[in-house]
């Protein structure tokens, strides 16, 4: 053996005689190792000592499998761009404006919960946001499409994201909201600024803005279009045209529901950054009260809701109409 070539000749020479002694050794215990490891497998010509620069090193001879069993978590990821767009209700005429109405959850987000009656907000927002539709539809004077139809879940910035690939001209965003204290109740419309009006406002953006993420994993990734946005001139107009519509809903909630005594306030939601599309999130209540749960459950209450609605987006379109 002494004439025959070890392969170790070009190691460093404490390293060559180590590994000439106990070569045999080695590569069985590697063997051993890497057949017991779940998707490895070895490939013919096993283990072989390459001399790599100035210092020795093993190159293993092995290529990855995929392991026996997989577990696979399947999560709706999807962009808005792979998603087709919802259906327009209402006349098929292009000139009438279009309203797209977003209700809040969906899906494995159940939004707000009530403690005693069990009532889940996404289902309250569906309702609620189906009732708009058609009380919108009846005027014959807008067309109107749903982000979600059913129980389904959206990320955030596809909700807006389908308002903005259907050049919507009013995105309305349809919440109810929840309090530790029990006797809160009322309505409040918010507008975007990425400065909070108040701290209740800074916490509610805060819990919406979280809808994205299930079990630790951020759904909705990040979009270098929405995640720093800069308040240009058209974006401040469009933020402008978002605070008058929100006035309109507050004027037309009055006579048919509950508001809160501050009931117009900003915060840095993500659904309302659409940069160049009117954008309101109207919490309509807090679903976590007796009263206002019951109310937004009930079929007159969302009637008044959708009344209200309609009512502001009538006079904020005639406006609109009258200043072009």
């Amino acid at each position: 053996m002494r004439g025959a070539s070890s392969g170790y000749e070009k190691f460093p020479r404490p390293i060559a005689r180590f590994c000439a002694k106990a070569g045999l050794m080695l590569y069985g215990a590697f063997l051993a190792i890497l057949m017991a490891a779940p998707g490895v497998a070895v490939e013919s010509d096993g283990v072989r000592p390459v001399a790599d620069a100035q210092y020795g090193a093993f190159h293993l001879g092995f290529r990855s499998e995929p392991p026996k069993r997989r577990y696979e978590v399947t999560a709706p990821i999807g962009k808005g761009a792979a998603r087709g767009l919802p259906k327009i209700y209402g006349p098929a005429d292009a000139r009438l404006p279009l309203v797209v109405i977003d209700a809040g959850h969906g899906g494995h987000d159940p939004g707000a919960i009530n403690a005693l009656s069990g009532k889940r907000e996404k289902d309250v927002t569906l309702a609620i946001a189906r009732a708009i539709r058609d009380d919108l539809v009846d005027t014959g004077r807008v067309r109107v499409a749903l982000t979600r139809e059913g129980d389904s879940f959206l990320v955030l910035q596809d909700r807006y994201g389908i308002a903005r690939r259907m050049k919507a001209d009013l995105f309305l965003s349809i919440h109810a909201d929840a309090a530790e204290n029990q006797e809160a109740r009322g309505g409040t419309v918010y507008t975007l600024s990425e400065v909070a009006s108040d701290r209740e406002a800074q916490r509610l953006a805060a819990r919406e803005n979280k809808a994205d993420i299930l079990n630790g994993v951020n759904l909705g990734g990040q979009d270098r279009d929405v995640s720093s946005i800069l308040i240009d001139l058209t974006q401040r107009e469009t933020m402008n045209v978002s605070a008058s519509f929100a006035r309109l809903l507050i004027r037309e909630a009055k006579p048919n529901m509950m508001l809160r005594e501050k009931s117009h306030k900003f915060a840095s939601f993500i659904v309302l950054k659409a940069p160049d599309t009117p954008s309101v999130l109207f919490e309509t209540g807090y679903i976590s009260n007796a009263e206002d749960s019951a109310f937004l459950s009930s079929r007159d209450g969302q009637r008044k809701v959708a009344r209200a609605v309609t009512s502001a987006v009538q006079a904020h379109f005639a406006r609109r109409l009258a200043r072009d």
